[in-house]
């Protein structure tokens, strides 16, 4: 009877053993998960398919940082908003191009207007010329009032919208363009958002003809269109923006409006102070 009760003693002291083993064990592939979604992110920033340029703008954007805190996932369907020259489109198509969709949503190559025709075809060829990282981008239009479907209705798990709030306000498209993306998001779906941060002490302009922002004005507009603020980062604050400067945001690199007039002020200070909001459908 002894011996059996050692036995048993031993029995359960070695499948404890074993039980805690296992919970580290699934406790230390948990906390690797993470490490891996952000070496895979990683590996699409590194990208020999990125310019010098572009790599060069990291510092200030932050890509692995920003993404990361949005929780982005390289299996879900994800909407870039007006991806322009396509800065962000390098690291999104080549991430989620195995596992999840992207949609890059941008002008209307049958615009009226040249800028917009221009920048389509130029964004088109980028894609075309390196098909390894981009042939699996869906190309889709945000043109309202006629063209606004820029995913499925209720599919998208991240829309994804950088510096283009000023440019809604200019054109008076802010309301229609926040329609669209809250369509396309399914329910408890994401939309991050970066913009210029304007200086809260001064009356917003409704045209922010100066490229910022202030940041309430930025969430009361989104939460208008029916989306509910849930955090905030100022994981892109820049302290040494003043935001008052003679062209306004585009004064800063890497536009430099002033050409060669104070450069290297304004290289000192850096891309422009900028929110980063996470808001919820």
């Amino acid at each position: 009877m002894q011996a059996f009760a050692r036995n048993s003693k031993s029995s359960i002291l070695i499948t404890l053993g074993v039980t805690l083993l296992t919970l580290l064990s699934m406790s230390a592939q948990a906390a690797d998960a993470p490490s891996m979604e952000g070496k895979k992110l990683q590996q699409a920033i590194n990208g020999d398919h990125r310019s010098a340029d572009n790599k060069a703008r990291d510092q200030y954007r932050k890509p692995l940082e920003t993404l990361r805190w949005l929780g982005i996932k390289d299996n879900m369907s994800v909407v870039e908003i007006t991806p322009g020259g396509g800065w962000y489109t390098e690291i999104l198509a080549p991430y989620l191009k195995e596992n999840g969709t992207f949609y890059a949503a941008g002008f209307d190559g049958e615009s009226n207007v040249r800028f917009f025709r221009n920048a389509t075809q130029a964004f088109n060829k980028k894609l075309a010329a390196n098909p390894a990282a981009y042939d699996k981008v869906i190309v889709t239009v945000l043109a309202p009032p006629a063209k606004t479907e820029i995913a499925p209705a209720g599919t998208a798990d991240i829309v994804l919208t950088f510096r283009n709030v000023h440019n809604w306000m200019a054109a008076g498209s802010s309301d229609a363009m926040l329609a669209a993306m809250y369509t396309a998001l399914k329910p408890g779906g994401i939309l991050g958002l970066v913009e210029h941060r304007g200086n809260p002490d001064v009356k917003q302009d409704p045209k922010a003809k100066s490229g910022y922002v202030n940041e309430a004005y930025t969430i009361a507009l989104v939460e208008k269109a029916g989306f509910k603020l849930v955090d905030k980062s100022n994981l892109l604050a820049n302290p040494k923006d003043t935001k008052d400067h003679p062209k306004g945001v585009w004064t800063l690199p890497p536009t430099l409006r002033l050409g060669n007039k104070d450069q290297n002020k304004y290289l000192a200070i850096g891309e422009s102070d900028r929110m980063l909001l996470k808001f919820v459908k």
